[in-house]
């Protein structure tokens, strides 16, 4: 519970509250000490992945996994609904979730499980160290089973681990077309409020 306390504190230093900017509905963090690469990663197709690869759209970023019972498919489900509020601007967005159960979910499991909410989302895995890394360069807390902590690359094992339940950061963090980070957005915001914000940054396109 502390790590989340620490992460509303780090987000109000950025911003003090969420109409602190003219225009954005949920909280601007513009130029925000977070995480602003993706390292060690892969997507579910199995290309190395990094932020860089998606300059020129506006990337949305959680994390989460594939086993997740509540927050990350009911997530899903709003940033879906959010794509086809979009319309055609949709094509210009990208939703990214890296998942924090790198031994169980394969890049098949991956692809299953976005594709479910929307064709162009992407999941991606790393290996155990790599995930750790960017949960500390986005301070997003996560509580993987001891278990399910090993230094081995994820997906080189004949057989997964049994899922777990596993308690994360729900936020999501959103880039500009530039690559810089904008926008925190809560687990609960609505759907009119994520697509207001992201037509102002594609607009600035």
């Amino acid at each position: 519970m502390w790590r989340v306390l620490a992460l509303s504190l780090c987000l109000g230093l950025v911003a003090c509250n969420e109409s602190a900017s003219v225009g954005f509905r949920n909280t601007d963090i513009s130029g925000g000490a977070f995480g602003n690469a993706l390292t060690g990663f892969r997507d579910h197709h199995g290309h190395a992945t990094t932020l860089a690869d998606f300059k020129g759209k506006t990337v949305i970023l959680l994390f989460g996994y594939t086993s997740c019972p509540d927050v990350c498919p009911t997530v899903l489900a709003r940033l879906a609904k959010v794509m086809k509020t979009l319309g055609p601007d949709a094509d210009r967005v990208q939703v990214l979730i890296v998942t924090v159960d790198p031994e169980n979910d394969t890049p098949e499991k991956l692809a299953a499980y976005m594709t479910a909410f929307n064709p162009s989302f992407l999941g991606v895995y790393g290996d155990y160290r790599a995930t750790e890394a960017a949960a500390k360069a986005f301070k997003v807390f996560y509580s993987p089973a001891a278990e399910n902590a090993t230094a081995h690359p994820a997906h080189e094992h004949s057989q997964a681990i049994a899922p777990v339940r596993i308690e994360h950061s729900a936020g999501s963090y959103v880039f500009d077309a530039h690559g810089n980070i904008r926008l925190y957005v809560k687990d609960d915001a609505p759907v009119d409020a994520i697509a207001s914000d992201l037509k102002w940054l594609l607009a600035e396109q």
